[in-house]
């Protein structure tokens, strides 16, 4: 539970029920499911989890409950080495995205941009979290689900800038990228598959967060750039926004489709119920004609 904590004991049978499905034994953090006062208190209980989690002999993956907020709380509170030498599958997005870029920076650990066990897990979800976590193999290719009208398929994807780059996949969710820039946890997309997803974000939050790592030359360190989905970005339903005159895709356009690398927009990564699972830190080959991501390395064992 290094995020928001989850008190309810029905979302907590929730998250064990997923556990169970997919045939895992669940062990739970000591300090799961407890209620707190000010969050910020409970962070001494929130590493003491991750870093019993990790110590553990017998605990084979950790699974954050889920999102929300407070995961860069704890990132100077971890021990690193305690991760670097128990190295396990850890899993999450959205807030996890801070411990993800920590982990891979400081222990060198390969991660999985999954969903939570809170997620709704279609059988699209179901299936890319299983071959991710599960099998020893790579996980191939990552295309958005069969589209079930052809006219209007649920999940549309584009090709903002065409071509084909080869690197390690690193990123997750913007905002995080953003406000871990400047510390010792900031991005590093030399050469890197940068993948980017956000939520609940206006056209003038994602222009300022994209031109922040513009300015700081992220973007255009990069290998490849794949623009997941922003679910509920833009200004609402006939209440344009006063800050930005562009909509998303042009805000997109306008920053990412000026670099000189491929980016395809619109992988069904980030919150979207059909969710595509990858390890973060692996070879793949970004195939923006295509709309494909192709992870080339095994990740598990």
């Amino acid at each position: 539970m290094p995020s928001t904590p989850v008190p309810d004991p029905d979302r907590l049978a929730q998250a064990a029920r997923t556990v169970e499905f997919f045939g895992l034994k669940l062990k739970r953090g000591r300090n799961l499911g407890k209620r707190t006062g000010a969050f910020t208190d409970f962070i001494d209980q929130r590493v003491a989890d991750l870093h019993e989690a990790f110590s553990d002999p017998d605990v084979r993956a950790v699974f954050p409950i889920g999102g929300g907020y407070g995961a860069m709380q704890i990132l100077d509170k971890i021990d690193y080495s305690i991760i670097r030498r128990n190295p396990k599958i850890f899993t999450g997005y959205s807030d996890i995205t801070a411990m993800h870029l920590a982990f891979n920076k400081l222990a060198g650990l390969v991660t999985f941009h999954t969903p939570m066990l809170l997620s709704s897990f279609t059988e699209y979800s179901q299936a890319y979290f299983r071959r991710a976590l599960f099998d020893t193999h790579s996980l191939g290719r990552i295309v958005n689900p069969p589209a079930g009208n052809a006219v209007r398929p649920g999940h549309p994807w584009r090709t903002v800038r065409p071509g084909r780059a080869r690197g390690p996949i690193i990123g997750g969710n913007l905002t995080l990228i953003s406000t871990t820039m400047g510390t010792r946890y900031e991005i590093d997309t030399q050469g890197k598959i940068l993948v980017l997803e956000d939520v609940g974000e206006e056209t003038y939050s994602i222009d300022r967060m994209l031109t922040q790592l513009w300015l700081a030359g992220k973007l255009q360190q990069s290998a490849g750039i794949v623009w997941g989905e922003c679910s509920d970005c833009g200004p609402g339903d006939y209440k344009p926004s006063t800050s930005s005159p562009y909509t998303l895709g042009e805000t997109v356009d306008n920053i990412l489709g000026r670099l000189d690398v491929p980016v395809l927009a619109g992988l069904t990564i980030g919150h979207t119920a059909d969710q595509a699972s990858f390890p973060l830190g692996v070879a793949a080959t970004l195939d923006a004609d295509a709309g494909a991501l192709i992870v080339e390395d095994a990740a598990t064992v």
